[in-house]
């Protein structure tokens, strides 16, 4: 762990980083692997936090959630060096890991399922394991997006495919509850926040 619990924030007085997990540039924006940065902009909507600051290799921007100062983080490096973004912002506002909050899409949950966790590995996301191996812990908060049902041929070229207009129609309501839930984490704790997000798996229960 980086740096010792701090309620009032680090440099600039940031209690919590927020990061959506994508690639940017205008040919990935409606790609299913964006799923964290969508759901980042549902989020800065509701929140009237403008994302739009290049900083720490990310496009950033601050405002009070629930009471606390958040950043909201969309690293620019490519989601396979994802880390390196979210080190940097980590280090510099001296935000504790487990006040950091990252969404990403998951391509082995059901397409539209939420998990959120409290802690846990980087799982078979390469954005997830340069942020694990950067920040040398995986003991921060995530809220997964399932992606996974629809997959047909190979696998990068599904999460990198565009999303159908009835994928669209269908994930919408589920990145706005992302966003509803990076609020409920901030505001309520981890726990309740699985407690009233996760999707149930009726056959296997929660994973």
């Amino acid at each position: 762990m980086f740096w010792k619990k701090n309620k009032k924030g680090g440099n600039g007085g940031i209690e919590f980083v927020i990061a959506g997990l994508g690639n940017p540039g205008s040919e990935y924006e409606n790609t299913r692997h964006n799923a964290g940065f969508i759901t980042i902009d549902i989020l800065a909507e509701k929140t009237g936090i403008r994302v739009n600051r290049q900083k720490h290799r990310a496009l950033v921007g601050t405002g009070i959630i629930a009471g606390h100062k958040v950043m909201l983080v969309k690293p620019q490096t490519y989601m396979n060096l994802s880390g390196e973004s979210i080190r940097q912002v980590l280090d510099y506002y001296k935000v504790p890991v487990e006040r950091l909050v990252v969404i990403y899409d998951d391509i082995d949950l059901p397409a539209g399922d939420i998990r959120i966790r409290k802690k846990g590995s980087a799982g078979t996301h390469n954005g997830m394991k340069s942020i694990v191996s950067k920040i040398e812990s995986g003991d921060f908060p995530r809220i997964r997006i399932g992606i996974g049902d629809n997959r047909k041929g190979n696998l990068a070229d599904y999460v990198i495919g565009n999303m159908s207009k009835e994928e669209e129609r269908n994930l919408k309501p589920v990145f706005e509850k992302c966003a509803d839930a990076a609020v409920s984490i901030v505001r309520d704790g981890t726990d309740i926040a699985m407690n009233r997000y996760n999707t149930k798996n009726k056959k296997n229960g929660d994973a």
